[in-house]
């Protein structure tokens, strides 16, 4: 996960610097309005009628302090408007912080099996029997799983900024991921578990080369993940949860990469195991997705406004439709977003996980779910 700060200024400008052009001027620019933002807080009314020199000056002073604001993107296409992503910088880092995400991982790790795993005390088993007793049909079973995930996971979503209010964002962190966390354990061991019931529609696992293919298209997947899922601290509440407006790195490549990476997975998944069950699995999953990707569109511009609508401009749902329009320019030194410690993670845990397949496979049937 990502913790991210650039400092180019950090003090606010002194008015006597940004007083207005002398009205005897006759070669002047008319204003650009800036709208308000918490992080130039009064100054905004002395930024609108400044030149734009001190107005990117301003601008930069306040994106590297992680608050984006609209600035203009026609102007400057290079110009950071929101925050840099998957940036991790060790020094910065507090030893407590992370005990105390240790601790909050153990406890949540025991109620979780309390609560949910554990088939003498917990209900998960009695969830998925529920589940899949009301039609008999894997396929069924599998799409509401899904749907009953994505309406809870999506909904609670949409309902971040009223909920912040009401109870705070540590204690709705906690709300969402104690409610969505069971909930997805459950769809994700019932898949494990039935993922080759149902009818065979291909069978493709002996051609030469499909294996590796398959692996690959299920390793790149995961460098699709969205930047907030790195921020660990954040994720459980550890730190104040914050929703961010990513502009680097993998959002260059597409502006909802968590979608696009899902696709990928599913499509391998779905040409490796080649049945109704991973099909009718695929198409839930998609399908939730292409709502996340509209639904957090609409999240962010009501969160964020004109910087939302700037970096909507130079990106793209399509991966590399924005940069090969023109309307991405990548730096030169791009290659750089990517060499960070979380995606060096990324790569370690994405083969761990291959080869820990058959420890998964035998959790998961010893759950009889």
């Amino acid at each position: 996960m990502a913790v991210h700060h650039l400092l180019l200024l950090s003090s606010p400008p002194s008015p006597l610097l940004l007083l207005p052009p002398s009205p005897r001027r006759l070669n002047f620019a008319l204003p650009r309005r800036i709208p308000t933002h918490p992080r130039l807080q009064h100054s905004t009314s002395f930024l609108s009628h400044s030149s734009p020199v001190i107005r990117k000056i301003l601008v930069r002073s306040t994106l590297r302090e992680d608050k984006p604001v609209a600035s203009d993107a026609a102007e400057s296409p290079t110009l950071l408007i929101g925050e840099d992503s998957a940036a991790f910088e060790l020094g910065k880092q507090r030893i407590v912080s992370w005990v105390y995400f240790g601790v909050v991982l153990g406890v949540v790790l025991f109620i979780l099996n309390l609560v949910w795993i554990d088939n003498s005390t917990g209900f998960g088993k009695s969830y998925i029997d529920a589940v899949s007793n009301i039609s008999g049909s894997p396929e069924v079973a599998m799409l509401m799983l899904i749907l009953i995930f994505a309406t809870v996971h999506s909904g609670l979503a949409s309902l971040r900024d009223i909920g912040e209010k009401l109870i705070g964002e540590r204690a709705f962190r906690v709300l969402f991921a104690g409610t969505s966390l069971p909930l997805a354990m459950s769809t994700i061991v019932y898949f494990i578990n039935h993922r080759y019931d149902g009818s065979q529609l291909w069978q493709i696992q002996g051609v030469p080369g499909i294996h590796e293919a398959i692996w690959f298209a299920n390793f790149v997947s995961f460098f699709f993940l969205y930047p907030s899922t790195f921020n660990l601290l954040e994720v459980a509440a550890v730190d104040k949860p914050k929703m961010h407006l990513w502009e680097t790195g993998i959002m260059r490549i597409t502006r909802h990469p968590q979608m696009v990476g899902q696709i990928v997975w599913c499509l391998a998944h779905t040409l490796w195991i080649g049945n109704s069950v991973a099909a009718s699995a695929s198409l839930g999953l998609i399908a939730h997705h292409l709502f996340g990707a509209w639904n957090g569109d609409r999240r962010l511009a009501k969160r964020y406004g004109e910087a939302f609508e700037s970096i909507k401009k130079r990106t793209s749902v399509i991966p590399f439709a924005a940069i090969l329009e023109g309307r991405q320019v990548l730096p030169e030194d791009y290659y750089k977003e990517f060499v960070r410690l979380p995606y060096l993670a990324i790569t370690a845990l994405t083969v761990g996980a291959y080869f820990a397949h058959p420890l998964m496979q035998g959790a998961s049937f010893r759950l009889h779910w």
